[in-house]
């Protein structure tokens, strides 16, 4: 299968990461973990999902085809 991952980084650390296995939001230090906790349960949460949707569908389709146009 595929992941999709959106990592979000402040002074070159990860604190927050979408993660499309999990389909929620988890948190690395503590401010992630709060906005995570927030962001879950906010609109930012469609949003990624609408993102996972529009562009690893896409794409995964895509690179299906490519794969089958081969053999």
């Amino acid at each position: 299968g595929t992941e999709f991952i959106d990592s979000y980084v402040f002074n070159k650390a990860e604190y927050i990461r979408f993660n499309s296995t999990v389909g929620r939001y988890v948190g690395y230090t503590e401010y992630g973990v709060k906005n995570a906790e927030a962001w879950n349960k906010g609109p930012q949460l469609g949003q990624e999902q609408g993102e996972l949707e529009r562009f690893c569908k896409h794409n995964a389709d895509l690179h299906y085809r490519a794969i089958l146009d081969k053999t």
